[in-house]
């Protein structure tokens, strides 16, 4: 690989502040107001945090200890069982395509809520006139003009990336670096607009659609679950760590991108609670928008909304980088088809990056049906919980590492900080997920998403046969 393709600490950092706050930040506040009282969204953003930066540092610990298991935490699943069984294959090739679907499906839902926010200088982006009707469908104006507009972006961010992963990574670093100024000159109008009478009482009962009345840890469960979103991506880094120049910079831009993105996540959802009073924020479509208008007017909006796009043009580069990094990483660790594996000229993946952006753009297709589109919205949800499988099987595999020994050379002080680590953000792994899928139709789906890689894992165990029963050949 090139030099020009490797990557240092402050690119790195910036794909995992770039990531991490993305389309989620925008409507967050709305979400975790509608969850629980101030004081339940403040909670759980503390154990939120905390259990993150455990995850965080597991992630760290393991690029330093394991340099070889590279592509993402899903590549661990594969260590927790015999090298080159049959179980070990599997769980690698399962936890990796779980983790591959969900983040093409999470690169498609911040593309089409680019396309939401460029509504705001382009309204005609949401016209319901008719515009042409084939049989018995109809597409509407803004509806096809959303699907462009879409299509464009991720072919467009698609060929940006072929230019060379540095350069890109630069770009996502500037858009990150402007957006993160946007954000903390909106905490800084925030600190002098906030009514603390707005955040009052502190603790109070919510009541869900059906009558359900949920109290302060029940609030809190409902609010740790909104999170979920806002952290996918702490791992770009990890991802990216056979690109890094140093792997001592994926430990550090983990650490310092979790850090800046929970400072801009917990300065802005806090400060919106004072800008706006809570029924009013539960009830907004555009919580960061309505709050900057009642301190600026009209115009702090739009402002806002071309830091969004900013913001959400940076992350489409990040994201559709580490996507396509995924199976490719797989692939040469083994647990992907080799097909993945194949490169261009200056060493990207591009078979990987061709058919992961191929089925985006199918994904893309929901933007013309708003049936289609309610029921891909319902994917992100199972999508979501598919990134917390691969958080959960990196915290066991540091747990293995603490118990066996391995990688330690006899250091038990090492040995019992990092233990202790891993067993926190393991329970909060398993505290997630079992939040997550308490919902039953939400788990149903959850494992179908999963278990649908089982008809593409048939082709791969049968190429991995057939080469073991080559190298067997040559061997006699």
């Amino acid at each position: 690989m090139g030099i020009s393709n490797k990557l240092g600490f402050w690119v790195l950092t910036a794909l995992v502040v770039g990531n991490m706050v993305g389309s989620g930040i925008f409507m967050l506040p709305r979400s975790l107001s509608e969850a629980a009282s101030p004081g339940g969204v403040m909670l759980a953003w503390l154990l939120t945090g905390i259990g993150v930066l455990m995850i965080a540092l597991v992630f760290g610990n393991l690029a330093i200890r394991k340099p070889d298991l590279t592509g993402g935490p899903q590549i661990y699943a594969k260590e927790l069982f015999k090298p080159e069984s049959g179980a070990s294959i599997l769980s690698g090739f399962m936890a990796s395509w779980g983790y591959w679907i969900g983040n093409v499906a999470g690169n498609v839902a911040i593309i089409t809520t680019f396309a939401g926010y460029l509504s705001t200088f382009f309204p005609i982006l949401t016209s319901q006139a008719d515009w042409f009707t084939i049989g018995g469908y109809t597409l509407k104006v803004g509806n096809g003009l959303t699907f462009i507009v879409c299509t464009v972006l991720l072919w467009g961010t698609h060929f940006i990336i072929l230019r060379g992963l540095e350069s890109a990574g630069k770009l996502n670093f500037a858009a990150t670096a402007a957006k993160v100024t946007g954000f903390l000159l909106f905490i800084i109008v925030g600190l002098f607009a906030f009514d603390k009478t707005n955040i009052l009482p502190m603790v109070d009962t919510r009541i869900s659609d059906s009558g359900q009345t949920f109290g302060l840890m029940s609030q809190v469960n409902n609010a740790a679950l909104v999170t979920l979103w806002a952290f996918c991506g702490l791992e770009s880094a990890v991802v990216f760590a056979s690109r890094a120049k140093r792997k001592i910079d994926v430990k550090r831009a983990t650490i310092v991108g979790l850090f800046i993105a929970l400072g801009i996540y917990i300065g802005i959802s806090t400060l919106v609670m004072g800008m706006l009073d809570q029924n009013t924020l539960i009830h907004s479509e555009k919580p960061l928008i309505d709050a900057i208008q009642t301190v600026m007017g009209p115009i702090g909006g739009k402002v806002l909304a071309a830091i969004g796009l900013v913001s959400l043009f940076g992350s489409t580069i990040g994201w559709v980088m580490l996507s396509a990094e995924v199976p490719y990483q797989a692939a040469k660790q083994g647990l992907f088809l080799p097909a993945f594996i194949k490169e261009n000229k200056k060493g990207l993946p591009i078979f990987s990056l061709v058919l992961t952006n191929g089925i985006a753009q199918i994904f893309i297709f929901s933007t013309v049906s708003k049936s289609i589109s309610g029921a891909f919205d319902f994917i992100i949800v199972i999508a979501t919980l598919a990134y917390l499988v691969p958080y959960f099987i990196a915290s066991v595999y540091q747990l293995k590492l603490v118990i066996t020994g391995e990688s330690y050379n006899n250091n038990l002080k090492s040995r019992m900080i990092d233990g202790v680590i891993a067993t926190v953000a393991t329970i909060y792994s398993v505290w997630v997920i079992i939040s997550g899928t308490s919902d039953l139709k939400t788990f149903i789906l959850g494992i179908v998403l999963l278990s649908s890689g089982i008809f593409f894992y048939g082709p791969l165990k049968k190429k991995r046969t057939a080469g073991q029963e080559q190298k067997k050949l040559l061997s006699a």
